[in-house]
């Protein structure tokens, strides 16, 4: 498995269901999970035996350019200790922004395995990618 976007995300952001640059983007470190490009809700993954082992506070500095969607690198604080983790990109607000709403109406965006992370306890840093395609790019 490689990383990849959810189907949902794909009509989520044609719709306006998802907005990256307005909305809460966190990530969220999960493990258990084995992929289903179907799942539409952080429930779906937590529904498939994915447990989140920490989560970030919502994404800083984010920029939507070109296609390409960026921010600043992350820090899952008070991980607990666990092995074989991927990371999850979930929108965790309504699309307008504004507080968490339940995980059964937090959108999936996009899963990262390629690098597994493998953490042991206390402060996690994510390194996203720097490259020309950084956390995401549409199309």
């Amino acid at each position: 498995m490689t990383d990849a976007y959810f189907t949902p995300a794909a009509e989520g952001f044609i719709d306006g269901t998802i907005d990256l640059d307005t909305a809460v983007i966190k990530c969220a470190l999960v493990r258990g999970y084995t992929f289903s490009a179907s799942h539409k809700f952080v429930s779906d993954v937590t529904g498939a035996g994915g447990t989140l082992n920490g989560t970030s506070a919502a994404l800083t500095s984010k920029s939507v350019t070109g296609g390409v969607f960026d921010a600043a690198d992350p820090t899952i604080t008070a991980v607990a200790s666990a092995s074989n983790h991927g990371l999850l990109l979930f929108q965790a607000s309504a699309v307008t922004g504004g507080a968490d709403v339940a995980s059964s109406a937090q959108r999936v965006i996009a899963w990262y395995d390629s690098s597994v992370i493998q953490p042991g306890t206390g402060d996690v840093s994510v390194a996203f990618s720097n490259g020309t395609n950084k956390i995401l790019k549409v199309g």
